[in-house]
């Protein structure tokens, strides 16, 4: 979900650039997106940040036709679960103490330890990948969601060791921007992974799904958030076709490129990754997965979520 801060920079440019005093300049704008969602992202922030920053609390959203949807047409099959849904996003849910969900049992993978609840997930989502399968098509429109990029890796790192076929290297090269710390810092460097950018050591095999984290080409299906098939990687070059949406099928050529953490990142000093913009996507984080279409989802929890 955008932030208001993004809508609202959005209309004083639509604004200043039609010369008009009307919302978004008179032009229309169509807005979509579901309040039930997970909230924007305010690094470090508390929940009542995260609620201030929606489009809701902004003085825009007085002056915008509302239209609401009435049903779940993704959810239609299962109307206990799209019920379970709604009253969870209405509130209206019964709770535990601690206002805590009790999820229903049909829904969850049966926890002994750490190690063994992950595998059995795994081989729920992927079984071709455990059983040694052929891999098909359907296979890549699923996805196992966790709440952080420490647990999505750890998952893509074991899936991707399973995979079939020969695995290739990329190394990023991490530059400071000041090149007087490039030295000092560049071992640091190579150990970090922020939000929003592909790890220093990536490792992809032919057949294998990706997610882009760059808009590229967007007039062209390469938008931040495209899945991907990887059809043959080579040294500076990842040959790979679109997984879905409009241009399904339609193949592309990726190559590295420089790309910098977020601003309001902490780090101890600024700097650029030189690295194909691409992560695997057997798992993603919840966050990265709103709009996505999924036919088959599990969710690996390792801490409690608020709602």
């Amino acid at each position: 979900m955008s932030k208001k801060t993004a809508i609202e920079a959005l209309d004083d440019l639509l604004k200043d650039l039609m010369d008009s005093t009307q919302i978004f300049g008179g032009k229309i704008v169509v807005l979509g997106g579901d309040f039930r969602q997970t909230l924007p992202v305010v690094r470090k922030g508390a929940k009542s940040q995260m609620i201030n920053a929606c489009l809701i609390n902004s003085p825009i959203w007085d002056k915008l036709e509302k239209l609401n949807l009435s049903e779940n047409m993704r959810a239609r099959l299962d109307p206990t679960f799209t019920e379970f849904l709604l009253k969870i996003g209405d509130g209206t849910i019964h709770t535990e103490a601690n206002d805590l969900v009790k999820i229903p049992p049909s829904i969850l993978v049966p926890y002994t330890n750490e190690s063994d609840a992950l595998q059995k997930l795994i081989q729920m989502v992927y079984p071709e990948i455990t059983n040694g399968s052929q891999i098909s098509s359907p296979f890549l429109n699923k996805a196992i969601l966790t709440t952080k990029n420490p647990f999505v890796d750890e998952i893509n790192n074991a899936l991707i060791d399973r995979y079939p076929g020969e695995p290739v290297e990329y190394l990023s090269y991490d530059e400071t921007l000041n090149e007087n710390h490039q030295a000092e810092y560049i071992d640091l460097l190579n150990t970090l992974t922020p939000s929003g950018l592909p790890p220093h050591r990536l490792v992809l095999k032919p057949n294998a799904p990706i997610i882009l984290l760059r808009n590229l080409d967007p007039t062209e299906g390469l938008c931040n958030g495209t899945r991907l098939t990887i059809k043959l990687l080579s040294k500076n070059i990842i040959h790979a076709t679109i997984s879905f949406g409009e241009f399904s099928g339609k193949d592309v050529f990726i190559h590295r490129i420089p790309m910098q953490p977020p601003a309001d990142d902490q780090y101890p000093v600024p700097y650029k990754r030189i690295q194909f913009p691409v992560r695997l996507c057997f798992a993603m984080t919840i966050n990265k997965a709103q709009g996505q279409t999924l036919d088959f989802v599990e969710q690996k929890q390792p801490q409690q979520l608020e709602y």
